[in-house]
């Protein structure tokens, strides 16, 4: 039998260790993402914090650059190291609390589901998360069964990382909290100084990001506020919430979905809680997230990736009700069939191996205008080629800087320009970012520029007010070669002007005194 749990559990260490790899072979083979960019900046300009987001995804990608250089594969390796170690963890939560069947059933998942894929390959901050997450929800289980400093303090550490890559791992506390003060088994735990010392712990790890929020006016705070809807009147209404239900059944894939919410619901009925104290405990560390944004959905638009970390031990908890021979308390025989855990990892993959296929090889015939992985990823090399070509030939090219209206083209003409120059967002006319804190008026007056933008039409009232002279833009069409067409379709158009004599104006300007974003 012992031999039997070795083998189930060295196969699913062997499949995670198996897509590690591909995700690594992928990594370097299409384009950064707008975001990605923006993160890769963030490890160049390195801080205690940053305006968007915690800033561990920029610390990460700052080690890793400077180890490996600058390359897509670079920026995107430490997403990628993060979700294998996400995935370990709950592979040793399922193999020590459940079975080695569920162990592997949990590998399966977890490197077949979308989600889990794109932000263990994407770099986002959601990939460092899930790793912390992970790993403070397997130590937080074995602290409240062995209640050792060790576990309480290794628990603690994980949240601190947690916090340190995404805001949204605060949930974590609450949520493991309400399970010690509902299970009889573990409250007493919650009576001991170990748990708090943990805590403490970990946000002791958080102060750096506090520090620097306090120290520019709770910028990142205020910018939390604002996507959550607080400087909006309070009403209730449907009008995101199907795009919050429809985004995770996406993402999650719709049949693996269906499974969470069935294990949720056998969960709550509370049917072998009283025989797997673990059923509670992962029941507690994922339902209230996905609830939590469900709930704010009703209000504000959710994005569909907020939730994710809160899918980890809910995909634990759908292996654990619906894979072969789950231990820990559950039922020898599946529940309901077989058919209906191996329909959830067969829809995982047919969904997410076309996904991964498409982002490299663009082979389906899919429009142009929806193919999300083209208009994302497409023509930002030949941007950074081009921009670099003109800023060659500027009067002064040593005197001439590169700029975004946006901070995302900004961000991919520092990341593919020739020498990876230092770029400029003007912020003025959209919303405030990192880049209000890289450059001042004085940085740059005088100067002249070559500019990148979204719109032809920029040379005529926006960009003079900042600038003594801005020629007509030029036009760079990005064209793709579609599957089965000898013809070549246009995917998007950037528009580069050259811009002469700064006159200041960087900043965002708030559209009313009374904006919450607003730091004084």
């Amino acid at each position: 039998m012992e031999k039997d749990k070795r083998r189930y559990i060295r196969i699913a260490v062997l499949w995670i260790a198996g897509w590690t790899l591909l995700r690594c072979l992928f990594a370097g083979h299409f384009l950064l993402t707008p975001d990605e960019a923006n993160y890769w900046q963030w490890g160049r300009h390195l801080a205690w914090s940053y305006h968007d987001q915690a800033p561990l995804i920029g610390w990460a990608i700052g080690l890793s650059t400077r180890l490996f250089g600058h390359t897509e594969f670079a920026v995107r390796l430490p997403t990628i190291l993060a979700m294998t170690i996400a995935s370990l963890y709950l592979v040793a939560m399922a193999g020590r609390w459940f079975s080695a069947k569920t162990a592997l059933a949990v590998a399966l998942v977890t490197q077949g589901v979308l989600e889990f894929n794109v932000g263990g390959l994407i770099s986002t901050a959601d990939g460092v998360q899930a790793a912390a997450w992970a790993g403070a929800a397997y130590h937080t289980a074995r602290a409240f069964e062995e209640d050792t400093w060790k576990q309480w303090l290794a628990a603690g550490l994980f949240f601190g990382l947690g916090l340190l890559s995404k805001y949204t791992m605060v949930l974590f506390a609450p949520c493991v909290y309400v399970y010690g003060l509902l299970n009889t088994q573990h409250r007493p735990r919650l009576f001991g100084i170990k748990p708090y010392a943990g805590l403490l712990a970990g946000f002791g790890l958080f102060t750096p990001v506090l520090a620097w929020n306090a120290a520019h006016g709770w910028s990142s705070v205020r910018h939390v506020a604002y996507i959550g809807g607080a400087d909006e009147s309070f009403a209730l209404h449907l009008n995101f919430l199907g795009d919050y239900i429809a985004s995770q059944a996406a993402l999650v894939t719709p049949v693996l979905f269906a499974a969470v919410l069935w294990a949720w619901w056998l969960a709550a009925r509370g049917r072998y809680q009283p025989k797997s104290w673990i059923i509670s405990y992962c029941f507690w560390t994922s339902l209230p997230v996905f609830a939590g944004f469900l709930l704010l959905s009703l209000k504000s638009r959710v994005y569909g990736n907020w939730p994710g970390a809160g899918f980890l031990t809910a995909s634990l908890l759908a292996a654990a009700f619906f894979a072969r021979r789950s231990a820990g308390g559950l039922p020898e025989k599946p529940l309901p069939r077989p058919r209906f855990w191996k329909a959830c990892l067969v829809s995982a993959y047919v969904i997410t191996l076309p996904v991964l296929i498409q982002t490299v090889w663009p082979v389906l015939p899919i429009p142009v205008k929806l193919d999300r992985t083209l208009t994302e990823l497409s023509g930002w090399d030949q941007l950074g080629i081009t921009a670099g070509t003109l800023l060659s030939n500027m009067p002064e090219p040593e005197n001439t800087f590169l700029f975004g209206i946006r901070y995302q083209e900004a961000s991919q003409l520092a990341f593919y320009t020739p020498g990876n120059p230092k770029t400029v967002s003007i912020n003025r006319w959209g919303r405030p970012n990192v880049y209000d804190y890289w450059w001042k008026d004085e940085d740059l007056i005088g100067k002249d520029a070559i500019g990148v933008t979204r719109e032809g039409n920029l040379h005529e009232q926006i960009l003079p007010q900042v600038f003594e002279r801005v020629e007509p833009p030029i036009a760079l069409h990005i064209f793709v070669r579609r599957p089965f067409s000898a013809e070549e379709q246009e995917v998007r158009t950037f528009y580069l002007y050259k811009a002469y004599g700064f006159k200041g104006g960087l900043r965002w300007v708030p559209p009313s005194p009374g904006d919450i974003r607003k730091t004084g």
